[in-house]
């Protein structure tokens, strides 16, 4: 009888530690529901080169803790492909218009760094690149001074030349250092294909602040062949940040270099508009790469694009420059209209101008959509 009693003993203190561990997983459980309730969900979405990953990256530095150094240490190699890559695509470009341009002459590379050219080309063809020493920097430094590299430069818009060239050839000695640790201003300017969906957890007034909304912001590949990959994300999303470069107006896709980015970038707004799933998801239309825009806009007319061709400039320097980036504006909110239903215009459309690789700008624009998401909740909860 006493070895019966004990062993029921031993059943109920087994049981009751099983539904203690029970109870815990579930109010652990609970928790963390309540606490996903409170996690607003951003998507942020846009074409390819449309700046959309440096935003990213620069969410993880201004409200996360930034990059160790095991992670800057990983875009060593991905810069210095960068570099490979870019040079290869500046020499490559030039002989093709040294062949068939009218102008052939002025993209003749000089017979000093035909060999050094042949020889870089070839490495920027390969799978794996070599590390960046200072014998292969000097050599292309030396290529990238060439009149005819610096004259294909002047069309980088034609050849799919991206925006980190320039920073990247003005700092090849540091790259190329021996114990050289990338910069947080060399991740942003490096350049990797976003493929897949990544995703980052923050808060822009700071994790232990009550007043702070928390966000989970989704990064997607914005290439052709990357888009099927965004519909299982459109699902209970806050808001969707919408990332266009306003200086692509005159370039080509990567994917298709006869269709004109910005044009592209006009059809998915459009296409992402119309989505059923984002009946009453709010709309920050991120007018990106302000910064190119800026400079482009004095040399290159902004009706060479064709959603454009209606535009007359008005004057110069500044006053044109804002006429302008008024005038793309207008078109983005023309265009939210004509693409909205009657029964959603009332959902929240912010339009902001942005520079990706500004800390300040990009803090200051995440402040103001925390701000805008924060006062959409408290009018939907009745409390504005």
């Amino acid at each position: 009888m006493g070895l019966l009693c004990s062993k029921n003993r031993r059943y109920n203190d087994a049981d009751t530690e099983e539904n203690t561990q029970t109870a815990e997983i579930e109010r652990r459980i609970e928790l963390e529901t309540k606490a996903e309730k409170h996690i607003q969900k951003l998507l942020l979405l846009g074409a390819g080169e449309s700046g959309k990953s440096t935003i990213f990256k620069q969410i993880k530095l201004l409200f996360q803790t930034g990059f160790d150094e095991a992670e800057l240490k990983s875009y060593q190699p991905v810069i210095h492909a960068n570099v490979y890559q870019t040079i290869k695509l500046l020499h490559d470009g030039a002989k093709e218009l040294a062949q068939n341009d009218v102008d052939f002459s002025k993209y003749v590379i000089s017979d000093e760094n035909k060999e050094i050219g042949e020889k870089l080309s070839e490495i920027g063809g390969r799978l794996d690149y070599p590390c960046l020493t200072k014998e292969l920097a000097l050599e292309i430094e030396n290529l990238w001074k060439d009149a005819a590299i610096q004259e294909t430069y002047a069309r980088g818009n034609e050849l799919q030349v991206p925006d980190c060239t320039h920073y990247f050839m003005e700092n090849l000695h540091r790259l190329s250092d021996a114990n050289y640790v990338p910069t947080k201003d060399d991740v942003l300017y490096a350049r990797v294909r976003t493929t897949g969906v990544v995703e980052i957890q923050f808060s822009p007034v700071g994790e232990n602040k009550k007043s702070g909304e928390v966000y989970r912001l989704f990064d997607v590949g914005g290439q052709r062949n990357e888009r099927r990959k965004w519909i299982h994300l459109f699902e209970g999303v806050s808001a969707v940040i919408f990332c266009a470069a306003i200086s692509e107006y005159d370039q080509t896709l990567f994917e298709d270099e006869n269709k004109n980015r910005m044009m592209e970038t006009k059809e998915l707004f459009e296409w992402v508009l119309k989505q059923p799933c984002f009946e009453k998801t709010s709309f920050m239309l991120f007018l990106n790469k302000f910064d190119i825009f800026e400079k482009k806009i004095l040399k290159v007319p902004l009706n060479v694009c064709e959603w454009f061709k209606d535009y007359q400039p008005v004057s110069t320097g500044k006053q044109e420059i804002e006429h302008a980036y008024e005038f793309v504006k207008k078109k983005f909110e023309e265009s939210y209209f004509q693409n909205t239903a009657p029964d959603r215009v009332d959902r929240v459309f912010k339009i902001y101008r942005t520079t990706a690789l500004d800390q300040k700008v990009v803090k200051k624009t995440f402040k103001l959509v925390d701000e805008t998401l924060r006062r959409r909740n408290l009018f939907e909860a009745g409390l504005l």
